[in-house]
C-alpha cells in the first residue's frame, strides 16, 4: 500500500514560469504541512474495462431463427448484431467484426451451433457451447451472392442458393464447399429463355430427402432428383414467389406470391395448382379472379393430429386498406384470424412439438419478430392471446432522453417498487409458461442490488431492477399526467419551446434513501415526486411559477443579503396557504403585447387520483418574460434532509423550498458574484437574442444543421434540433474523424459568451462555506459552464413543526472557485479520504396517523452527513470536475492540494466521484473516446482506455458510471450496454453470463408404421456423403469460396488470453481424441475382418482340397 503525502503537490502541475512555480511550491508546502496523509488504496490493477452486457431490443432487426429441441432463439441485425434468448434472464449479445447486415440464421438443432448469412456473401459457423459464443469458421463467397440457406434436420451439408440461381452446398463441419453444385440452366426447362431469378427458397422433401425443392423468384419451383441430378418435377405459376413450405407428408407444398395469393400444389401434378387461395381478397361474382393483394412475404403450413393444419401468413393485405396496421394471419381449417401489429412484420417462425419435418408438427405458438418488437401468439387458446415477454424490451417504447444508474441501493427499495409496479401490469396474457427456456442462469456473485432510471419523450420515467447483470421493470411513472393536453391537433400548446415531445425528461433527481424524486422536462418545468405506499386524490396540485430572467439594473448584493422571493401564487406571508385558489397567468401578456408571465404547460385543475407510487409533491415551471421564452433547465438538485430543491439554467439560478412551497432564490447568474464578478459584464435585454427552445430530446437525425445563431455557440454544429446538453455544452460533430470536438476555448473573451454562463452543476452538503468557518454548516456549491464554483448558505429552522413555521435563509457566502472548462461535479472528502454523501432522511411513510405523526416529530431533527460530528479542528476536501480539468481542495483553508488537467484536445462528457474496493475514485468519460479514473484525493491516473469515440448525442445524454465499477450507456435508440472497469467484475464476469447450451436429449424419430415399413412410404434417407463427399463430387471450385478459420478454432483457443473458448478448446480437443481413438478402433476392426476373411479363404481352400478324400486317405 502506498502512502500519499499532500506535501507532494508538484505532481502533475504544470507552472507558467519557474517564478511563479517556486512561489506556489512554498505555498503549497506551507499548506502541506498542515495536512494529514491519506491512504490510498487503489492501484492501476484494480482496474480493467470490458463491456458486460446488453439490454433491449436488438435494434434493427433482419433474420430469426429458433432451436426447437434446446429452445433457443436468435435475432439478428442490420448492423451484423446477434443476440440469443433463453430462459428469462439468460441473453447473450455476440457481433460480426464486419457489420454487415444479417440475412439469416440457421441453427444446427440441438447441437450448440449457427450459421449465420450475411449481406456481405459470408457464411459463419458460431460455438454457442461456451458463455460467450464465437466464431469457429466463415466462408466468404467471391463470385455469387447469396439469398438463401437451408439447413435439413441432422445434417452436416448446407444448401446456400445465390442470386444467380445456382445451389452450392457446405459441409458445416470442415466449412468447406462440395463440388456438388445445382446449376440454374439444368435445373429449369431447356427451352425456357429467361433466368429464373435469385433462388428463395431451397426445402428437402419432408419423406425423401434425396428430392429438394428449388424455389425462384420468378415463380418456377423445381423438384430436384439430388442422386440423377436431373429435374423431377417443375412448376411455373406467372407470379413471383417470396416462399414455400410443405405439408409433412411430403405430397403437397404450399407457395406465397407477389400478388396477395397462396397456391397448393400436389407434387405429381405440376401442370397446375390443386388450389388458389386469396386470403384477403375480395371474392368477386361470376367466378372472376379476387383483386390482387399486396404480397404475401412468408407463409408456413403446419399439420395437427387432432384437428385440420394451420396456414400461416405475413402481409397479404388488400390494397384499399390503406393506414392499417401490418397482420398477421392465422388459417386453421374454415375460420381466418387476422392479428395487428404496432410494427411491421420482419419475420416470423411457428414453433412445433417436434424438430422432425416428416411428423405432424403439432404448432403451439407464433415467434412475430417486428421492426420494434418481439411477440409470442399462444396457437392453442382460443382468440390466440399473446405470451407475456419477460425480457427487457421496451427500453424504446418511447425514446430514452437521459439516463440515471445507481448501485448499492438500500435494500427495501427493489421490494418496494416491484410491490407499486405489479398494480400496473395488463391483463389479458396467455396462462402458459413463456415458451422460449433454454439456456442456464449464471452464478451470482454480486450482493448489492443496482438500479437504473430512464427518462422518456413522452414524459415517462422507468426505475429497472439491474441487479447482478440482469435487467426488470419494476416501475413506470408517468410525468405528463399532471398537464392538460391539447385536445385537438390544431390547437398549439401554450409554448414554443419544443416542436414536439414538450414532456421530455431532460435532468432525473432521486435519492435512493428519502425516495425523493424530482425532474425537470424540456418545457423548463420541474416536478417533485413523493413515494407512498397508499392512493390519493389530490383535489388541487401544488404548483409554483417562477421568473427567471436574465438582466443586469446596477444590481449590488452584498454578501449575506437575502434577495427577495419573486412574488408567486401562495408564496404569502403565511406558508400554510399553499396553493392557489384556481391556476393564473394562463393568458396574461405584458402593456407591449408580448407573452409575459406564461408557463409553457397548463396544469391540471381538476382533482388528480395517485396510485401508489410516486406521488407529486410540488409543480414548479419558468415563465415566459416579455416574449422570450424560458430557458431549458441545464442542472437539478434535490435534498430530502433540507427539503430543498434548487435548479438552473443559462439565466440564473432558482431554490424552492418544497415543503413550505416557497421560493427562496431567484437570481441571474451574475447575481451569484454580487461585487467578485471577475467579467465586465454589460446590462442585456432579454429580447436581444433568442435561444432555440428546440431541444427535443429524441434521437439525432443525421445531417441535420443547427444554424450557429440559435445554437449560443461559437460554433457551427453538425447536430439536429434535438439536443440535451445545455446551450453553453453543444459541441460540434467533426464528420472527419467521427469525434466530437470543441473550438470554445476555455479562456473566454467574449462578452456575448460570458452573458450565456449557465448553472451547470449543483451539490448540497454539508462543509464550510468560509475560509474562517470553523464548522461545517449546511451550504449548497454551484458551478458554471465558465469553470467558476460559488457557494451558498443555508440557515436551516429546527426539524419538527418549527421546520414547517420558519423560513429557510439563502445567503451567498462570496466564496468562489475557478476551473478550466464547464463544472461538471462535485464530491467531499472527510480527512480519511471517504465519501461524505449528502445529508438525507430515511423513507417512511407520508400519510401516516396522527400518533405516528406525534412520534416522526419527536425523532425527526433534520438528518445530517457524518462530517458534522467531526471534531472543529478536522477538515474536508472538495473533489471538483470540469471538463478540461479536476481539483482538490482544502476546507476550510481553500487550498488547491491537487490538480489534473484530464485532457488538453477534449473535453469531459460524464464526471461521476464513485466507489470501488472499499474506497473512492474519480471516473471519467471524455468525447475523445478515453475513459479514464483518477485516485482520490491525489487525482493519480489509475486508467485511461480508448473505448468508444462519441458518434452520436446520444451516448453523450446517457453515459453513466456507478459504485462498484458499473457504467452504462444507450448504445443504440432501444439497447442498453453496460461495462465495468472493475478488475474483480471482469474475472467474475465468466461465472455470471448464462449458459446457451444445455445437454438434451433429441426427441425420437416417428415411427414409420409396420404397414409403411413393409410396402415402403415411409421417410427415404439419402447418404448425403456418398453424394456430396469429395470421393463422388470432387473440388469445389478455389476462386468461389475463400475459407477463413474463426477466432473461435483451436489456433485462436490457443492465444486467447481470457480463457473465454477454453470450454471450445477441450471440447474439441476430446472430439479429436474421439476421432482418434475411433479412427485406431476402424483400423484394428479392419484387420480383423482382414483376418477373417483370410481365415475363411483357407478354411475353403482345405474343404476343396480334402472334400473326395476317404477318410482313411488323411
Amino acid at each position: 500500500m502506498r502512502k500519499f503525502n499532500i506535501r507532494k503537490v508538484l505532481d502533475g502541475l504544470t507552472a507558467v514560469s519557474a517564478v511563479a512555480s517556486a512561489s506556489s511550491a512554498a505555498q503549497q508546502q506551507q499548506a502541506g504541512n498542515r495536512e494529514t496523509e491519506i491512504q490510498e488504496t487503489l492501484q492501476s490493477e484494480h482496474f480493467q474495462l470490458c463491456k458486460t452486457v446488453r439490454h433491449g431490443f436488438p435494434y434493427q432487426p433482419s433474420a430469426l431463427a429458433f432451436d426447437p429441441v434446446q429452445k433457443i432463439l436468435a435475432i439478428g441485425t442490420q448492423t451484423g448484431a446477434l443476440r440469443l434468448f433463453g430462459r428469462p434472464g439468460v441473453e447473450c449479445y455476440c457481433q460480426h467484426d464486419s457489420g454487415a447486415a444479417v440475412i439469416q440464421l440457421q441453427f444446427l438443432i440441438n447441437e450448440g451451433a449457427l450459421v449465420s448469412a450475411l449481406a456481405d456473401d459470408t457464411l459463419h459457423l458460431w460455438n454457442l457451447r461456451q458463455k460467450r459464443p464465437a466464431i469457429l469458421h466463415s466462408l466468404k463467397f467471391n463470385r455469387e451472392r447469396i439469398t438463401f440457406c437451408h439447413l435439413p434436420f441432422q445434417s452436416k451439408w448446407l444448401y446456400v442458393g445465390t442470386e444467380r440461381g445456382n445451389i452450392h452446398i457446405v459441409n458445416v463441419e470442415s466449412f468447406t464447399l462440395s463440388g456438388y453444385v445445382i446449376m440454374w440452366n439444368k435445373a429449369i426447362e431447356l427451352s425456357s429463355k429467361s433466368h429464373p431469378g435469385p433462388v428463395v427458397h431451397i426445402s428437402d422433401n419432408p419423406m425423401d430427402e434425396g428430392k429438394l425443392l428449388i424455389g425462384f423468384e420468378s415463380g418456377t419451383v423445381v423438384l430436384w432428383d439430388l442422386k440423377s441430378k436431373k429435374a423431377d418435377y417443375r412448376y411455373t405459376h406467372d407470379e413471383a414467389i417470396h416462399s414455400v413450405a410443405w405439408h409433412h407428408e411430403g405430397k403437397q407444398f404450399i407457395c406465397s406470391h407477389s400478388d396477395g395469393t397462396l397456391t397448393i400444389w400436389n407434387v405429381k401434378s405440376p401442370t397446375k395448382p390443386f388450389q388458389t387461395i386469396t386470403p384477403h381478397g375480395k371474392q368477386l361474382k361470376d367466378g372472376k379472379k379476387p383483386e390482387p393483394c399486396k404480397p404475401i412475404l412468408k407463409v408456413e403450413y403446419k399439420t395437427t393430429r387432432a384437428g385440420e393444419p394451420f396456414i400461416i401468413l405475413s402481409g397479404g393485405l388488400s390494397y384499399d386498406t390503406v393506414g392499417r396496421r401490418p397482420c398477421l394471419t392465422v388459417m386453421h381449417g374454415k375460420s381466418t384470424a387476422v392479428l395487428e401489429m404496432d410494427y411491421s412484420i420482419v419475420d416470423f417462425l411457428t414453433l412445433c412439438e417436434t424438430p422432425y419435418p416428416n411428423d405432424f408438427q403439432e404448432p403451439y405458438a407464433v415467434v412475430v419478430l417486428l421492426e420494434k418488437d418481439l411477440v409470442l401468439i399462444d396457437l392453442a387458446q382460443n382468440g390466440y392471446p399473446i405470451f407475456e415477454n419477460p425480457y427487457p424490451l421496451t427500453i424504446h417504447e418511447s425514446p430514452v432522453t437521459c439516463c440515471e444508474y445507481f448501485a448499492d441501493c438500500p435494500v427495501d427499495l427493489i421490494p418496494a417498487l416491484y410491490s407499486v409496479g405489479a398494480r400496473q401490469k395488463r391483463q389479458g396474457y396467455s396462462k402458459k409458461e413463456w415458451p422460449i427456456s433454454g439456456g442456464n442462469w449464471g452464478v451470482i456473485t454480486q450482493s448489492y442490488s443496482e438500479i437504473i432510471i430512464t427518462g422518456h419523450a413522452d414524459g415517462s420515467i422507468k426505475f429497472w431492477d439491474a441487479s447482478a447483470i440482469t435487467l426488470q421493470v419494476l416501475y413506470k411513472l408517468k410525468t405528463a399526467k399532471v398537464f392538460e393536453k391539447s385536445r385537438n391537433k390544431d390547437e398549439k400548446p401554450n409554448t414554443d419551446i419544443v416542436d414536439e415531445d414538450p414532456y421530455a425528461i431532460q435532468i432525473i433527481s432521486w435519492c435512493a434513501e428519502s425516495r425523493m424524486l424530482c425532474i425537470a422536462g424540456v418545457s423548463a418545468h420541474v416536478i417533485i415526486y413523493r413515494f407512498s405506499k397508499q392512493e390519493v386524490t389530490t383535489e388541487v396540485i401544488p404548483m409554483l411559477e417562477v421568473r427567471l430572467l436574465y438582466e443586469i439594473n446596477d444590481v449590488e448584493t452584498p454578501d449575506g443579503e437575502q434577495v427577495p422571493p419573486v412574488p408567486t401564487p401562495g408564496t404569502g406571508s403565511n406558508p400554510q396557504s399553499i396553493v392557489p385558489q384556481s391556476h393564473p397567468s394562463t393568458s396574461s401578456s405584458s402593456s407591449d403585447g408580448l407573452r409575459d408571465n406564461v408557463p409553457c404547460l397548463k396544469v391540471k385543475n381538476s382533482p388528480l387520483k395517485q396510485s401508489p407510487g410516486y406521488q407529486i409533491e410540488l409543480v414548479i415551471q419558468l415563465v415566459w418574460v416579455s416574449g422570450e421564452p424560458p430557458q431549458q433547465i441545464t442542472s437539478l438538485a434535490i435534498n430530502s434532509a433540507y427539503g430543498l430543491v434548487v435548479f438552473g439554467n443559462c439565466n440564473g439560478i432558482a431554490m424552492v423550498d418544497y415543503l413550505q412551497k416557497t421560493v427562496l432564490l431567484n437570481l441571474g447568474t451574475i447575481e451569484l458574484y454580487g461585487s467578485n464578478d471577475p467579467y465586465r459584464r454589460e446590462p442585456r435585454s432579454p429580447r436581444k437574442t433568442r435561444q432555440p427552445s428546440g431541444a427535443g430530446l429524441c434521437d439525432i437525425n443525421e445531417g441535420t444543421v443547427v444554424p450557429e445563431d440559435r445554437c449560443k455557440s461559437p460554433t457551427s454544429a453538425k447536430m439536429s434540433r434535438k439536443l440535451s446538453l445545455p446551450t453553453e455544452l453543444k459541441p460540434d460533430l467533426d464528420v472527419k474523424d467521427n469525434s466530437f470536438s470543441r473550438s470554445r476555448s476555455s479562456s473566454v473573451t467574449s462578452i456575448d459568451k460570458e452573458s450565456r454562463e449557465a448553472i451547470s452543476a449543483l451539490h448540497f452538503c454539508e462543509t464550510f462555506t468560509r475560509k474562517a468557518d470553523t464548522s461545517p454548516s449546511p451550504c449548497l456549491w454551484v458551478g458554471t459552464t465558465l469553470g467558476t464554483v460559488l457557494v451558498i448558505a443555508l440557515n436551516l429552522p429546527p426539524g419538527g413543526e418549527q421546520r414547517l413555521l420558519q423560513p429557510v435563509i439563502v445567503s451567498p457566502s462570496g466564496t468562489i472557485l475557478r476551473l478550466k472548462g464547464a463544472i461538471l461535479r462535485m464530491a467531499f472528502l472527510d480527512t480519511t479520504g471517504s465519501l461524505v454523501p449528502p445529508a438525507h432522511e430515511t423513507w417512511r411513510e407520508h400519510y401516516e396517523d396522527k400518533d405516528e405523526k406525534e412520534k416522526a416529530k419527536k425523532r425527526r431533527p433534520v438528518s445530517v452527513s457524518p462530517s458534522s460530528s467531526q471534531e472543529i479542528s478536522e477538515n474536508q476536501y472538495a473533489v471538483i470536475c470540469s471538463e478540461k480539468q479536476a481539483k482538490v481542495i482544502s476546507l476550510p483553508s481553500q487550498n488547491c492540494i491537487y490538480k489534473q488537467n484530464i485532457t488538453e484536445t477534449s473535453f469531459v462528457l460524464r464526471g461521476d466521484i464513485v466507489s470501488l474496493s472499499n474506497s473512492i475514485c474519480l471516473a471519467c468519460f471524455c468525447a475523445n473516446g478515453h475513459i479514464m479514473t483518477f485516485s482520490l484525493p491525489s487525482l493519480r491516473p489509475l486508467l485511461d482506455v480508448y473505448y468508444l469515440p462519441l458518434t452520436n448525442m446520444r451516448i453523450a445524454r446517457t453515459f453513466c458510471f456507478t459504485d462498484n465499477g458499473q457504467a452504462l450507456y444507450l448504445v443504440s435508440p432501444t439497447e442498453i450496454q453496460r461495462l465495468t472497469y472493475s478488475q474483480e467484475t471482469c474475472e467474475n464476469l465468466q461465472e455470471m453470463l448464462g449458459e446457451l447450451f444445455t445437454l438434451v436429449e433429441t426427441p425420437e424419430a416417428p415411427n414409420r408404421g409396420f404397414f409403411k415399413g413393409l410396402f415402403g412410404g415411409g421417410a427415404q434417407s439419402l447418404d448425403r456423403e456418398e453424394l456430396f463427399g469429395e470421393s463422388a463430387s470432387g473440388k469445389a471450385s478455389r476462386s468461389l469460396a475463400q475459407h477463413i478459420p474463426g477466432p473461435g478454432g483451436i489456433e485462436g483457443v490457443k492465444g486467447a488470453a481470457s480463457g473465454v473458448v477454453g470450454e471450445l478448446a477441450r471440447a474439441r480437443l476430446a472430439l479429436d481424441e474421439r476421432g482418434q481413438k475411433l479412427g485406431e478402433l476402424e483400423e484394428k476392426t479392419a484387420a480383423m475382418l482382414y483376418s477373417a476373411d483370410s481365415f475363411s479363404k483357407h478354411a475353403h481352400e482345405m474343404m476343396l482340397k480334402y472334400k473326395d478324400k476317404k477318410w482313411y486317405q488323411f
